[in-house]
């Protein structure tokens, strides 16, 4: 019998989703264990929840080290919910991710006879991120060396954060000075903007989640990888003007002239998500652009672009290497945001279709067209679960040969997927962040023997973390 609050040890032998990993105590039962385990590591643990068939379990100690172990960099890794994979090898991390896809595909999608081909590595493992997103908070997060000091000898506020959440913990964030994943100038930038909020902290409270008032909401920070354009973007429930074109001499005189554009969106909504209802543009254009292959594309604040620029480009050859496009081929880009992967392709076939819902990534995605002189594309604003209210659009346009999909992380809404087989295009290449989506996804495809899972590529777009991009092809059966 197992009870709570005791410690055992247990060799981990596996990794799960929620930063927990798997191994089988003496008995034979399963015990899944939180905490920055690797595969390989034998670890002590205090159980925290009993089940019938297994325990959870906390780390608490490592006894003996994984081969695949090495020091992470970070200082707020094991807090930070972003870098969890920074304590193995790149080596072993391109394995568990190629796993996550080929366990996802067999235990939950059911494809038995499928075999991944490896992940492809990155070229870059830190400094490899096109954008990031820090929240502001008035609960800062502490360490557990912070936990026994007393309130007023802290060394930072208690009530002021802009950083990253806790895993878990959606009302806190840790207040970090740097980030690895990021470039210079968005370190700059976090310690500039916080410097600034700090001295004005009357005129710009930060927004809580509880009363639903304040101001400070998110900084959002986009550096094209190829053209080394930079963009600030303050999210605000208001826009005041004074107080804007303030902390814009303080960006350019932190960054010179390595700031493009810096734009202050706004909402009224109660959440805390980084998209803008209103935006004042305070220096530039509004916009960068940044480059895949042979395009450059208008990014604005609020558009959607691959996160690993470098990256990306391998990505986007392995879709065109699994579309197998010919000259006269009809594709349909379903999710295309700002048109990247719809002019990637565009060479390849006869014309290509866009569909997006974000308004800002279909106007971005028809400039980056027409910058191009690109005359085989055409871009819809469209929520894909509405896809039947496109039908005579759909039918103007023709019957697709090939259909590229790129969800977000969820997948596709079941409506749209039904749509899609009754559609039936010859080829699905289904592009995933999620390999849990795209096994419940391909097995709806599959599931009456309309199509078959032929291919299925992992791609490491972020290293340092457990997520994996894939691209699979599916082809109709009849």
């Amino acid at each position: 019998m197992y009870k709570k609050k005791q410690m055992v040890e247990v060799e981990i032998i596996d990794l799960g989703d929620k930063n927990q990993s798997f191994g089988r105590l003496e008995d034979g039962i399963s015990i899944f264990v939180q905490g920055p385990a690797a595969v390989g590591d034998t670890v002590k643990a205090e159980i925290f929840k009993v089940k019938k068939k297994y325990l959870v379990a906390r780390m608490c100690e490592l006894v003996e080290p994984s081969p695949h172990r090495i020091d992470p960099v970070c200082p707020y890794f094991g807090l930070c919910g972003g870098c969890k994979w920074q304590h193995m090898n790149y080596a072993e991390q391109l394995r568990l991710k190629r796993k996550q896809v080929q366990d996802a595909l067999e235990h939950l999608g059911g494809f038995k006879e499928i075999e991944c081909e490896p992940a492809l590595a990155a070229p870059n493992l830190f400094g490899y991120r096109n954008k990031m997103d820090f929240s502001f908070t008035d609960l800062r997060y502490l360490t557990p060396d912070e936990m026994g000091i007393e309130p007023g000898a802290h060394a930072k506020p208690l009530d002021f954060a802009v950083g990253f959440h806790a895993p878990g913990c959606f009302s806190k964030a840790i207040d970090i000075d740097h980030c690895d994943l990021s470039t210079e100038e968005m370190n700059i930038t976090l310690n500039t903007v916080r410097k600034f909020c700090l001295a004005h902290r009357d005129e710009l409270p930060i927004y809580s989640t509880h009363t639903h008032t304040g101001e400070l909401r998110n900084l959002v920070v986009r550096h094209g990888g190829h053209t080394g354009e930079f963009m600030v973007n303050l999210v605000t429930s208001t826009h005041q003007a004074e107080l804007m074109e303030q902390l814009c001499v303080a960006l350019k005189d932190a960054l010179g002239d390595r700031l493009t554009t810096f734009v202050n969106n706004t909402t009224s909504a109660k959440n805390t998500v980084a998209f803008g209802e209103k935006e004042f543009v305070l220096y530039g254009p509004g916009y960068i652009t940044d480059r895949l292959g042979d395009y450059t594309y208008r990014i604005s604040a609020n558009s959607f672009f691959q996160t690993n620029t470098v990256q990306a480009e391998k990505l986007y050859n392995e879709i065109l290497k699994a579309a197998q496009l010919k000259e006269t081929d009809l594709v349909y880009d379903l999710f295309c945001g700002t048109g990247s992967i719809t002019l990637f392709a565009s060479g390849h076939c006869q014309k290509v279709l866009g569909v997006e819902l974000v308004e800002s990534s279909v106007r971005d995605a028809r400039e980056n067209a027409k910058r191009h002189n690109v005359d085989n594309c055409e871009f819809i604003q469209l929520d894909m679960k509405d896809f039947r209210k496109i039908e005579p659009e759909l039918r103007e346009f023709g019957a697709p040969d090939v259909v590229i999909t790129d969800p977000p992380r969820a997948g596709m809404n079941p409506k749209a997927v039904k749509m899609l087989l009754e559609i039936a295009p010859p080829v699905i290449v289904y592009v995933s962040c999620n390999p849990a989506s795209l096994a419940r996804d391909g097995q709806m495809f599959c599931e009456e023997g309309q199509y078959r899972l032929v291919s299925c590529q992992p791609i490491d777009m972020f290293p340092q973390t457990n997520h994996v991009e894939s691209v699979a092809r599916f082809e109709r059966c009849r």
